[in-house]
């Protein structure tokens, strides 16, 4: 097999399918921020969505991110029936949106004569003429071919027609999709690879569900078989019990079976953190277990298995950790940390000498702040200013003495129906020799309190053009000790933004909401005087 036979191409469809995981509910900031982490991995196609099915959708493709290394794709489906191609608003919109189009169709006769209520014939024609009318107006054209395998163990004949109509209408892959996730791998390979007799496998892609625990097996499977297109998502999020996980798909492919999946081995070592990013996203606690990424993927635990870990990790350890971003734990002597935070120190541009003390005590730092509760993989600014703080490199901009936030609410009526909530703050805040009281009002403790600190930070001339961009877009809260009622840790992850469009991510933790909040809050100014360039003015 020469080397273009084995490049296999990845298609994240987490923003839309990821959606459809119950509890789940993305917002175009999450949308756009996936998106990016994404880009970063250097995934093929990333589909941001169906536009025109909900207003989350919309807004995400009217401003969609800037991607250096990924290609959005839109998701639709084909005209209807009774109507032409060209006279189909829904279809023609998916034009509009972005430069490649993944439409979906039926490929089951029992669903086209049940489910559509319309003649095998007529479907055929409206898979050709949707993939043939938009291959005239965009770069590139996919077609998922709905129930695929239980559509072709049902009519093997009529399942071929559908895609063979989409793939000569010019489609630049068919992808299988296994709709309700009950087809195994064995059947998967057999009927993948009699696909691949009539469409060529670089044409072929597959889309897995995991509802008996194979998704990632059957995407494999797939591979295997001819097809050179994988469709799946991050943490194998969807619905019922989620789709191919790609965190899985994608160390495998390339450290196990050799393909080429157009990620760099530097790339890959990004894994464990984008794995994180997304669950920082659904404020929800990473998988311990989740293969090559989880906590507990590389940990070890006792006497002789230990003592053969460090003596040939390959007994006990798969893959070298360091590859997908992970690390080895010794549980009872933990040794992780230092490679991590060079790592991270190279991704922000600051060169270190690896043998540095200021190093040791920031490896010391993180563990600390990590098992309090912090969580730096979503929260790249607040990790950046305490690197940059252990180095030496961050001066503070202003200190708060105290802060003050009273919260009052009060009936209106007699019925007790029609409610007023008001949030007041009051902070005293140092700048260089300067101290300063504010009070503000906002729309809820967070609110008031970011308005108070910025009444004061906007009288600084140096300080005035920053802080007037920033913008807060995300606010996500967690219990970090469920068992702990009310007195819990909670941890407050914000998400602000620039008017360039530039966001960042910051972290607070206590005991106490609103300071965990005031934490992430003064980081996020923080971050974004320096980035901006400007100079401290606190002595």
């Amino acid at each position: 097999m020469n080397m273009s036979d084995k490049r296999v191409y990845l298609y994240d469809s987490t923003l839309r399918d990821g959606q459809q995981t119950q509890g789940v509910d993305f917002s175009a900031a999450d949308k756009t921020a996936i998106a990016k982490a994404l880009d970063e991995l250097s995934i093929d196609y990333i589909e941001g969505g169906w536009p025109g099915a909900n207003p989350t959708d919309d807004a995400f493709f009217a401003n969609p991110p800037k991607l250096k290394n990924s290609k959005l794709t839109a998701f639709g489906m084909t005209r209807r029936a009774g109507r032409s191609a060209s006279n189909d608003p829904g279809l023609n919109s998916l034009a509009q949106n972005a430069p490649i189009v993944c439409m979906v169709g039926k490929s089951w006769d029992f669903q086209v004569t049940e489910a559509l209520g319309i003649e095998l014939e007529e479907n055929l024609a409206m898979i050709s003429e949707s993939i043939a009318h938009l291959k005239s107006k965009v770069s590139e054209v996919m077609f998922d071919a709905e129930h695929f395998f239980d559509g072709y163990k049902a009519n093997r004949d009529y399942a071929l027609a559908a895609i063979k109509s989409a793939y000569e209408a010019g489609a630049r892959w068919v992808v299988l999709c296994d709709t309700n996730g009950g087809t195994l791998p064995d059947e998967i390979f057999d009927i993948v690879t009699d696909v691949c007799t009539v469409i060529p496998g670089g044409n072929v892609g597959i889309h897995c569900h995991n509802d008996t625990e194979n998704a990632v097996a059957n995407s494999l499977a797939a591979v295997r078989a001819g097809a050179r297109q994988i469709q799946g998502t991050l943490n194998g999020l969807g619905e019922r019990c989620g789709n191919a996980n790609l965190i899985s798909i994608i160390p495998t492919l390339m450290l196990k079976m050799g393909y080429d999946v157009g990620i760099s081995r530097e790339q890959l070592t990004h894994l464990r953190r984008i794995s994180h990013i997304l669950d920082e996203r659904l404020n929800r606690e990473p998988l311990r277990q989740a293969a090559y990424v989880g906590d507990s993927a590389f940990a070890h635990k006792g006497g002789l298995h230990v003592s053969a870990v460090e003596k040939n990790p390959a007994c006990y350890e798969h893959v070298e950790p360091e590859l997908v971003g992970n690390q080895r734990h010794i549980l009872v002597s933990d040794q992780a940390g230092r490679s991590n935070i060079l790592a991270r120190f190279r991704e922000i541009g600051v060169e270190v000498d690896p043998k540095s003390e200021a190093i040791g005590k920031l490896v010391e730092t993180v563990k600390q702040r990590e098992f309090d509760g912090y969580a730096y993989d979503g929260a790249e600014a607040s990790f950046e200013l305490l690197a940059r703080k252990a180095m030496g490199e961050l001066d503070r901009y202003f200190r708060v003495t105290s802060f003050r936030v009273i919260d009052e609410r009060r009936w209106v009526d007699e019925q007790d129906e029609q409610v007023i909530t008001m949030s007041e703050a009051t902070v005293k805040v140092v700048v260089g020799d300067e101290q300063y009281m504010s009070v503000a009002e906002g729309n809820g403790p967070v609110n008031a309190l970011d308005a108070a600190l910025r009444k004061v930070l906007v009288t600084v001339p140096e300080y005035r053009e920053a802080v007037e961009q920033i913008e807060l877009i995300d606010y996500k809260v967690r219990i970090i000790t469920r068992g702990d009622g009310t007195r819990a840790v909670t941890r407050v992850m914000i998400e602000s933004r620039d008017k360039e469009g530039n966001s960042w991510s910051t972290v607070g933790v206590s005991t106490n909401i609103i300071e965990a909040s005031y934490n992430a809050l003064r980081d996020s100014i923080t971050y974004k005087l320096f980035k901006s360039g400007v100079r401290s003015q606190h002595g």
